[in-house]
């Protein structure tokens, strides 16, 4: 990521966030319509008296995520639903205003995504030493910090995206990647470091900016990260090891096939995934980077006669991932994306193109990880199980009807849409 990327029912909980401040209990432990095809959970905005500011203040407990969908298990013979996880690394508002934009095309279209905060666009440059990133020296990072304004602009953006159902994850700090030091090279404790680190900077905008009349964040950052994609997909295994024990729910550090997802090191293990790559004889991870890489190198700004080519082949290549799973095993498609304009913002418009073509259509749920992963925990095992037997792009030969047709294993007490079992 470039150091220049630094960076109404939804609002009334804002404004009582926001008025409420004066009158909240302080915690110092530190501790519309729901996405398309899913019924909506229970998510009223909490009365200004159960917010709860934590620590101080940068970040608030304002009761239970609006807009997030009740998830329920699959009915025998029931067709999956077909997912779709949009999710952007490094997410932050600057100049571009790619943030703010992906959120309107969220709305527009029935979705919600994830969004991988980078900690240091919370940290003011003039307060760089207080990162301490492992196996470098105190204030280093390979994406730089970032100013007031830009921190002001992506609290705004972060509070909004919470607010729409939208999850926030992260991608660590300093994007440390490849050379010796890398993420590559980082133990358990380092990772731990790390993790604890990036949310420590979400916890405490406030004191480092001295913004201390903004409005919170409002949520508790410790419950909310449950995720995260390391850097350039390096450091997985480690990664994997000590987001287990900080009880996180769900990796998307490596590459799959459209594949069901199972879960690895107690993990849910939902990697982007290879596609078909038009004009090429091999398939393509689907990342942005990835389609800028095969096109133009690390060039970001290639040749402009080719910069629509280029993104019509990005496009084209989700959307055959995209139909390959929908008319097939129906696997759910795993996205990944960058705020940056490479190549003429071409995959900008790539992105925003697919959204547009497959969140609005029937039996589609564009959906964020988090939504992704509490759909998966209240299905059944054994459910679960055929349609990981499936090829890619496989239909079950006797139908949906008849492939899922079996009666299912209990459901764990208090599961949604669990069938009734009988003694």
């Amino acid at each position: 990521m470039a150091v220049t990327q630094r960076i109404a029912a939804g609002v009334a909980l804002a404004a009582a966030c926001a008025t409420a401040l004066a009158g909240c209990a302080h915690d110092t432990t530190g501790s519309k319509e729901g996405a398309h095809g899913a019924k909506k959970a229970a998510g009223a905005p909490a009365p200004k008296s159960a917010v709860r500011l934590i620590g101080d203040g940068s970040t608030a407990y304002t009761g239970a995520q609006p807009h997030l969908p009740r998830q329920e298990r699959l009915k025998p013979g029931q067709k999956p639903p077909q997912f779709v996880v949009f999710s952007w690394d490094g997410a932050g508002e600057d100049s571009q205003k790619l943030f703010s934009h992906f959120r309107k095309v969220s709305k527009a279209n029935k979705a919600t995504m994830t969004y991988f905060l980078s900690g240091v666009y919370m940290l003011p440059e003039d307060k760089r030493d207080l990162y301490k990133p492992p196996q470098h020296s105190a204030g280093s990072s390979e994406i730089g910090f970032n100013d007031e304004a830009g921190i002001e602009e992506t609290v705004k953006q972060l509070r909004g995206a919470w607010l729409e159902g939208n999850e926030i994850g992260t991608h660590f700090n300093g994007h440390f990647c490849g050379a010796e030091g890398g993420v590559g090279d980082w133990s358990v404790a380092d990772w731990k470091d790390e993790i604890a680190q990036a949310k420590s900077f979400v916890k405490s905008w406030k004191t480092n900016t001295g913004m201390k009349k903004a409005s919170p964040l409002p949520f508790d950052y410790d419950k909310e990260l449950i995720g995260a994609r390391t850097p350039c997909l390096e450091g997985q295994k480690n990664f994997m090891k000590a987001a287990r024990q900080l009880g996180f729910r769900y990796d998307t550090s490596g590459v799959n096939d459209q594949l069901w997802p199972k879960k690895k090191e107690g993990l849910w293990d939902l990697s982007m995934q290879l596609v078909p790559f038009p004009g090429h004889s091999y398939e393509q991870l689907t990342m942005d980077y990835n389609f800028m890489v095969n096109q133009s190198g690390t060039t970001t700004q290639g040749d402009p006669d080719k910069h629509e080519l280029w993104g019509d082949q990005m496009r084209d290549g989700l959307l055959k991932g995209f139909n390959r799973a929908y008319d097939g095993n129906r696997a759910p498609l795993i996205i990944g994306n960058h705020f940056e304009s490479w190549n003429g913002g071409t995959y900008m418009r790539a992105v925003e193109e697919v959204v547009e073509r497959v969140c609005t259509k029937s039996d589609v749920r564009c959906v964020s990880f988090r939504q992704l992963a509490d759909w998966l925990d209240v299905q059944d095992p054994a459910a679960l199980d055929k349609l990981r037997g499936l090829k890619v792009g496989e239909t079950p030969k006797q139908g949906w009807a008849s492939f899922l047709s079996g009666r299912p294993a209990p459901a764990p007490k208090g599961v949604p849409g669990a069938p009734a079992v009988k003694p």
